[in-house]
């Protein structure tokens, strides 16, 4: 218990403290007129108020990631702690804090834009080609996600089975999104994603309560940290980097923050919206990890530290047929611990959660592919035009096998955030900032996207320590072309 709760401590200060730093190092202004209001249209460039753009940021970028991944991340021991509070205060943070207020400072621009404008064309065409490709994907699996959890609770109402439970919703969540994706973004959105960001924090910190109150053990960092205690022998590093992404850092943060930089009223609270929703995402990610092996520990009388029978007993509590199922879990858990008002909350948290994420997906797919063609999007015809095709695509992908393709999803989801924090370094030494903040991340999530992509099974799979050595090589390779660049940037001033 003390580990866990020194670990929120520090999250809570990583805002306070290197939150402000980041801040002062972008050099947020009061008094520029944001894009909300000189851009207004009525549609995606909004004015409002800041608690409500910050619990939208919140919902937007949180989904259930930071409750599957944080679940599946505490297998591989206290590690997932320290993973969750450094990853999300120095680069998670960070990442989203600079995505934000760099899109803000070009119009809201989004992800692709932002790359090209300090990447150059190449980089931006590629860009625009995967952010969509990851986005209409995204949308798809969560669309299809939620459809299941829905039909699963439904089954057998109205004399109908689970399978046509399933099409029904799948039907009406595509619907959702549909409006979603073309309405204004304060009708729908901004009218319902509080209510759903509010249940999921008021959810976490019940199941916080939990963690406190209910018996059960919970790993402190003295227990073996750097020992990897997960039941199928999975390495630490680089698989827990993965593993948890929306609890530390993720690149599917970057495609999400533009849509809440155009609807901004004051830079300085670009530090609450962008930087603070990623702490508290990882305060979340930090709850659902600790509650997950407390709740095991307690199923299977694990009461000592150490003991290899909670985590094997975590396993095979989110596994049913054969495949890993975190939401079977989190129903337990807040059944068990919070009651009827947790079954409500579990069904908003694990329900309401990836459909949130899923429509703005989509929306975020259609504002890449309107600055791709620069098409205003005032008028709901040319909305309709870009969004029409992205949900062809996605209803043809409901009929694919989605299990291989969502385990590349989450090294493609790191990579992404890999290729912003270099975008951000470069902005930051053009406009002659501290560049380390991005810098360093940079380097260290190129390590580990290189050596999953060639040790995982999915990938390469080729032996763990070779491929964290090519990891380490092509940063060092990146890093010294950045210097470089440094370099010559410094000598061009001099002159």
């Amino acid at each position: 218990m003390t580990t866990f709760i020194i670990c929120i401590i520090a999250l809570i200060a990583g805002y306070l403290l290197y939150g402000s730093v980041v801040e002062r190092i972008f050099g947020a202004e009061s008094n520029r007129t944001t894009p909300s209001y000189r851009l207004s249209d009525g549609v995606d460039y909004i004015p409002m108020p800041t608690w409500r753009v910050y619990l939208i940021q919140f919902l937007n970028i949180a989904g259930t990631g930071p409750i599957f991944g944080a679940i599946m991340g505490i297998l591989f021991g206290p590690a997932a702690y320290l993973w969750i509070v450094f990853g999300c205060i120095f680069m998670g943070a960070v990442h989203d804090y600079l995505c934000g207020m760099i899109s803000l400072r070009n119009d809201g621009a989004s992800l692709p834009e932002m790359v090209g404008n300090e990447l150059g064309t190449v980089a931006r065409q590629a860009m625009r080609v995967l952010s969509i490709i990851l986005l209409v994907l995204v949308g798809t699996v969560f669309v299809t996600t939620s459809a299941g959890l829905l039909a699963t609770m439904t089954d057998g109402a109205w004399n109908m089975d689970l399978s046509m439970w399933r099409w029904i919703w799948i039907g009406l969540v595509f619907f959702y999104c549909i409006l979603a994706t073309l309405l204004p973004i304060d009708t729908l959105i901004g009218r319902l994603y509080p209510i759903f960001g509010a249940a999921l924090l008021i959810m976490a910190l019940g199941v916080g309560l939990g963690i406190v109150t209910r018996d059960g053990w919970l790993p402190e960092i003295t227990d073996a940290p750097f020992i990897s205690h997960h039941p199928k022998g999975l390495p630490i590093f680089p698989f827990l980097c993965i593993t948890i992404a929306c609890g530390a850092i993720s690149g599917f943060h970057a495609t999400q923050s533009p849509l809440m930089s155009r609807c901004l009223e004051n830079e300085r609270r670009g530090r609450l919206v962008f930087y603070g929703a990623m702490i508290t995402e990882g305060i979340v990610a930090m709850i659902w990890a600790g509650a997950a092996i407390k709740f095991a520990a307690a199923s299977v009388g694990s009461e000592t530290a150490g003991h290899s029978e909670a985590y094997e007993g975590l396993a095979a509590l989110m596994t049913s047929g054969g495949k890993t199922n975190p939401s079977i879990l989190v129903n337990m858990i807040c059944q068990t611990w919070m009651g009827r008002i947790g079954a409500i909350l579990a069904v908003l948290g694990v329900v309401a959660a990836p459909i949130t994420s899923g429509d703005t997906a989509f929306r975020s797919a259609r504002l890449i592919v309107a600055d791709f063609l620069k098409m205003k999007q005032k008028k709901v015809g040319s909305r309709l035009l870009l969004a029409l095709p992205l949900f062809a695509v996605s209803a043809a992908l409901v009929f694919v096998d989605f299990d291989i393709l969502w385990r590349y999803f989450a090294w493609f989801n790191q990579t992404l955030a890999t290729c912003f924090l270099w975008t951000a370094a470069v902005w930051l030494l053009r406009n002659k900032r501290i560049y380390w903040i991005a810098f360093l991340p940079a380097l260290f999530m190129t390590v580990v996207c290189t050596s999953y992509i060639l040790a995982a099974p999915e990938g390469f799979s080729l032996p763990v320590t070779p491929s964290i050595c090519a990891g380490f090589v092509l940063a060092v390779i990146l890093g010294i072309c950045f210097l470089y660049k440094v370099r010559k940037g410094f000598s061009s001033i001099e002159h």
